[in-house]
């Protein structure tokens, strides 16, 4: 006997039949329309091809197993146009803040949901009262199962008070001053918010095991709990015998710093971060403001990525720009390094920055991508090794079994401490994952999917 099974779509709102359609044939309900990939705010489209990997000039540092030439192929993807600035890394430890903040508050009102004082903070499903759906009814019923659920949903519409002044009452009063340096502990009696407290849990599955194991479960998912707030104190650990205290002092949170690069994150900061940008465009979607499909997620670029973005559709560019020199034909350095030994400046008229630099202040490379050599080192997705190229795939190489893994990640561009030989394009370096650097930085990278007719140039 030969049993067939017949799937078919069901319009939004309806319960399928579970038979064909159209005279017995199996018709797709779906749009006849090509789908177009919609290109996120602040990237640019990388159309995907071919292009040769590695060091294309001579390999000063004399070990060419770090970077030989391979020919490669990866598929199209969006890209930051720049890498990821102090205001919008802020955006993140904000988020977390005040979620962590609102949870504690629900949770201290309990049932005592009302418009007034603490109440006005519980949980969405404690207000609804009658109107509470049959599913958050059945969700109340099981209890806290160790995860997030509808039952649990934040008012994110009711407005946070961080003023003394503002507090409602004083039961809102204890929970806030929790998340602040105990008294004991402050430094000139300064109030603060006791950043270590800042931790944001997010959870994604190790499909490479999965799929080696033949197997799919609750075994292969990764939680993670990771502190957000980036180390400021990288200025002075990383330069033991320089004055880099105003730095250390105001670098990510004042305004005058908020379009340079975020530096003193380290590679699992990033991919928290890749995170939290992947759930804020889901919720946004799933909110119905914006009509459309769960958008893909946000991620590192792999390195074969990174380097083919680089080099601008260039073919052997030594540099993002092309090469092979520093400076343009009317002697401006193109990129934010160190030129010469103890001169930091590369534009001794202005001389405006012996550190980073905006995100946009040097020419953007073939692609429209600002900063892929100097300013900040970046990390990528992918492990490092130094035979790396000898063994991953020609097409979309990635190691995503060593992935995770592997305490060693591969970051490419150079930045501003280094000479120019590390702008190159094919040079690689690394650095631990568990590191923070106040010369590395990171941008994201969002997937396109391969049906696509073509990439759209603009999100609105």
């Amino acid at each position: 006997m030969l049993a067939a099974s017949f799937v078919v779509s069901c319009s939004r709102g309806k319960t399928s039949s579970g038979k064909p359609d159209s005279r017995g044939e199996l018709v797709p309900k779906e749009s006849k329309s090509s789908f177009v990939a919609q290109r996120p705010y602040g990237m640019v489209a990388i159309p995907g091809g071919s292009f040769v990997m590695g060091l294309a000039d001579v390999d000063f540092s004399g070990t060419p197993e770090k970077a030989p030439l391979k020919t490669v192929t990866v598929s199209s993807f969006f890209m930051d146009e720049t890498e990821v600035t102090n205001s919008e890394y802020r955006l993140f430890v904000n988020y977390v803040r005040d979620s962590i903040a609102r949870t504690l508050l629900a949770e201290a009102a309990g049932d005592a949901a009302s418009e007034e004082g603490i109440g006005r903070y519980a949980y969405l499903a404690k207000k609804a009262g009658e109107n509470t759906t049959a599913y958050q009814k059945f969700l109340e019923s099981q209890g806290d199962r160790g995860g997030y659920t509808d039952a649990k949903k934040l008012d994110w519409k009711t407005p946070l008070y961080w003023k003394t002044s503002q507090y409602p009452d004083e039961k809102y009063a204890e929970v806030l001053e929790s998340m602040y340096i105990a008294p004991d502990r402050r430094i000139n009696n300064e109030r603060l918010l006791d950043n270590g407290k800042l931790m944001y849990s997010y959870q994604w599955e190790d499909i490479a095991s999965a799929v080696k194991d033949k197997n799919r479960g609750v075994q292969y998912l990764k939680k993670e709990s990771i502190a957000v707030y980036p180390d400021t104190t990288v200025w002075v650990k990383d330069f033991n015998y320089a004055y880099n205290e105003p730095l250390f002092d105001r670098y990510f949170w004042h305004k005058a710093y908020k379009d340079y690069p975020v530096v003193g994150v380290t590679w699992d900061q990033a991919r928290a971060f890749c995170d939290y940008k992947t759930k804020a465009k889901r919720d946004y979607v799933k909110s119905g403001k914006k009509r459309g499909e769960s958008p893909m997620k946000f991620r590192l670029p792999t390195e074969a990525e990174w380097e083919y973005a680089a080099r601008g559709g260039m073919e052997n560019a030594t540099y993002p720009w092309g090469g092979p020199y520093l400076t343009d034909d009317r002697g401006c350095y193109l990129a934010n390094f160190k030129p010469k030994r103890g001169n930091y400046i590369e534009d001794e008229k202005k001389g405006t920055y012996p550190y980073t630099a905006p995100v946009k202040t040097f020419h953007k490379n073939g692609f429209g991508l600002y900063n892929m050599a100097g300013n900040v080192s970046e990390w990528t997705e992918s492990p490092y090794s130094n035979s790396t190229y000898q063994f991953s795939s020609t097409l979309n190489p990635y190691l995503s079994n060593q992935a995770y893994r592997e305490p060693r990640k591969t970051v490419r561009g150079g930045s501003w401490k280094d000479v120019g030989y590390v702008l190159m394009t094919g040079y690689r370096d690394w650095e631990r994952k568990d590191s923070a650097r106040s010369y590395i930085g990171f941008r994201t990278i969002q997937d396109v999917p391969a049906g696509s007719a073509r990439l759209r140039r603009s999100s609105k």
